[in-house]
């Protein structure tokens, strides 16, 4: 039943023209493509002089105002957050004033609270890529003077963050004070993308500092996080960091919950640790088994899988991407084209668009300048050179420039159907929205940057930060320290293997192919099978059937009173007026964890 109303629904947009691009435009020329890359530079400096001028050095712009706030920590969230953009950008002098300025002005000894999860990604995360860039000769960006200014600011930053993980669980509470640590009425209850989109910037800073605390935190905060997943294997929403328990089991790839699927294979990409790899394999199958409506996404109850909700919420647009990193293209493409359908239909997407009623998620009208659908139609072009992506690019574009653009930067849109303006714009939109669009037509033009062209392969954080795959970063190394616990080292069953599933990142496009050899959704769990028993090139032996737990001490920790296997999503039975009404909840207690970035407020 639920399959046939997602065809109706595929039906009722194509027959709108939804999913085509405009029938009377031509296809984006090498030369308009050039003058749309020209456009989006200027928009980024439009946005970045606008807050330089007008903002700084408070936390972000007000840009209908031309005047600042402080939203975050006080400490020139913008500027941070723009660092690599203007080092993407080649704009040498700006990149090296600006680092210089922060490395002399900037401190965290401030009694401040702030959330975890947005510290970590705009902040630290910023601060490590521009280090990365700062201090190496082979960016062509680096700075004469530099001396590790920033990584001595991460790190103690990232010391100061610390304390938060510092739960029963292992799950870092969503808030910590800078100075004083985490408050003692702080709230237990945390989103699953908070907890467990750390793994990244934590784990540069180990190797960067040489101290693997960081790196073990957000390890076990992963573990703590896939421990406490249903028997389908999917995750919740809210977590209490304390006890374990979920809060809310609303399961989906959107809100409170993105980010976690999309740092476990980009951990496994930069890091090469076996284990990310495994939890994404199997979380990646759950989600397109109980989530995935053609070209659609539900949130279903992690338990039953009972459908809860049939709504698209603008965080669900970064999934295509991802799935072009995993080399699974054809969902990709779909879902791109029904996602990218809403856009057409309002100038921007929603924070929420009620499938059932085919209309904008009633206190979901907004569009804060949200980078996810641009960022997957940056993927999808470079993965298959399609020209229709561009021209949703110059479509993009379009909308920001007449519908978004304010006196001193690009305003949030209050009502995607009136096109209302609001005073704020987001660090992100510097960070992650203008930065892909830029690459999509530089791209088409021949890139000539430091992500096609530069000394590394990189990977894009959550926030859009350049992360590089340097030898200090992404060095291989063997993972059998299990060996010894479950085999010996004589079993004639354990040898060395290649993988079956290539791990390189492809020359002309920068995307994982795991699908070229086999399916993920194929990946063995412990198989015996000399056949199935592939793994990635980075384990240099084999334990065989040995299963996921064994491996990597990863167990379930909820109880169930039955192994029954639930339905598909198409199966499962739910509350008529739950599915269809669409009222969104919002968890009172969980005010002090809410995620801007990640969550609609």
């Amino acid at each position: 039943m639920i399959r046939f109303f997602i065809l109706l629904l595929f039906l009722f947009f194509m027959s709108f023209g939804f999913f085509q691009h405009q029938a009377s435009a031509d296809g984006v020329t090498a030369e308009e493509a050039r003058e749309l890359r020209d456009e989006v530079h200027e928009m980024f400096y439009h946005a970045f002089d606008g807050y330089m001028e007008h903002a700084f050095p408070q936390d972000e712009l007000r840009p209908m105002s031309c005047t600042g706030e402080d939203t975050l920590g006080s400490y020139a969230l913008t500027l941070i957050d723009s660092l690599d953009t203007l080092a993407l950008l080649g704009n040498h002098e700006r990149f090296t004033a600006a680092v210089e300025w922060i490395g002399k002005n900037l401190h965290f000894h401030i009694n401040k609270t702030v959330s975890v999860f947005e510290t970590t990604i705009r902040i630290l995360g910023g601060l490590l890529s521009a280090h990365l860039i700062a201090s190496d000769y082979a960016t062509g960006m680096r700075i004469p003077t530099y001396d590790d200014q920033l990584l001595h600011l991460a790190e103690d930053l990232g010391r100061r963050l610390l304390p938060a993980f510092d739960t029963p669980t292992g799950i870092p509470f969503g808030s910590v004070n800078l100075m004083h640590g985490v408050d003692k009425h702080e709230s237990k209850i945390t989103s699953t993308a908070g907890g467990g989109t750390l793994t990244l910037e934590f784990g540069i800073l180990s190797r960067l500092t040489n101290d693997p605390i960081f790196e073990q935190v957000t390890k076990n905060a992963v573990h703590g996080l896939w421990a406490r997943r249903s028997k389908l294997n999917l995750v919740g929403a809210h977590i209490n960091v304390f006890t374990g328990e979920w809060t809310q089991k609303d399961a989906g790839i959107g809100t409170s919950i993105d980010s976690f699927y999309e740092y476990l294979l980009k951990a496994y990409l930069l890091f090469g640790e076996e284990e990310y790899l495994f939890i994404f394999q199997e979380a990646y199958d759950a989600a397109m088994r109980y989530l995935f409506n053609d070209p659609w996404y539900v949130e279903v109850n992690m338990d039953s899988a009972a459908i809860v909700w049939l709504l698209f919420n603008s965080l669900q647009a970064f999934w295509p991407g991802l799935q072009v990193l995993a080399g699974d293209l054809d969902p990709a493409i779909r879902t791109h084209a029904a996602f990218f359908s809403v856009w057409k239909r309002y100038g921007f997407t929603p924070e929420g668009f009620n499938l059932a009623t085919l209309n904008v998620q009633p206190g979901q009208r907004s569009y804060p300048l949200r980078p996810e659908l641009i960022e997957s139609t940056y993927w999808l072009y470079k993965a298959t050179r399609d020209p229709s992506y561009l021209d949703a690019g110059r479509d993009m574009v379009a909308s920001l420039q007449y519908g978004a653009r304010c006196p001193c930067g690009y305003c949030h849109i209050s009502d995607v159907e009136t096109h209302n303006q609001e005073d704020h714009m987001e660090s992100f939109f510097l960070a992650e929205t203008v930065k892909y669009l830029w690459l999509l037509f530089d791209l088409a033009v021949g890139p000539d940057n430091l992500v096609e062209n530069g000394p590394y392969k990189y990977i894009f954080s959550t926030e859009g930060h350049l992360l590089p795959m340097t030898p200090q970063i992404s060095l291989a190394r063997e993972h059998c320290s299990y060996l010894g616990a479950y085999c010996r080292s004589d079993d004639p069953r354990w040898k060395s293997r290649k993988s079956g599933i290539s791990s390189d990142i492809d020359q002309t496009n920068g995307t994982s192919r795991f699908y070229r050899a086999q399916s993920l959704g194929n990946f063995p769990r412990g198989s015996t099978s000399e056949e199935d028993s592939t793994v990635s090139g980075f384990i240099k032996g084999l334990c065989p059937g040995l299963t996921h737990g064994q491996r990597f001490g990863i167990s379930y920790l909820s109880t169930y009173t039955t192994d029954e296997e639930y339905p598909r999503n198409e199966e499962a039975t739910s509350n008529p007026s739950h599915s269809t009404e669409m009222n969104i909840r919002h968890d009172t207690e969980d005010n002090s964890t809410s995620i801007g970035h990640n969550a609609p407020e």
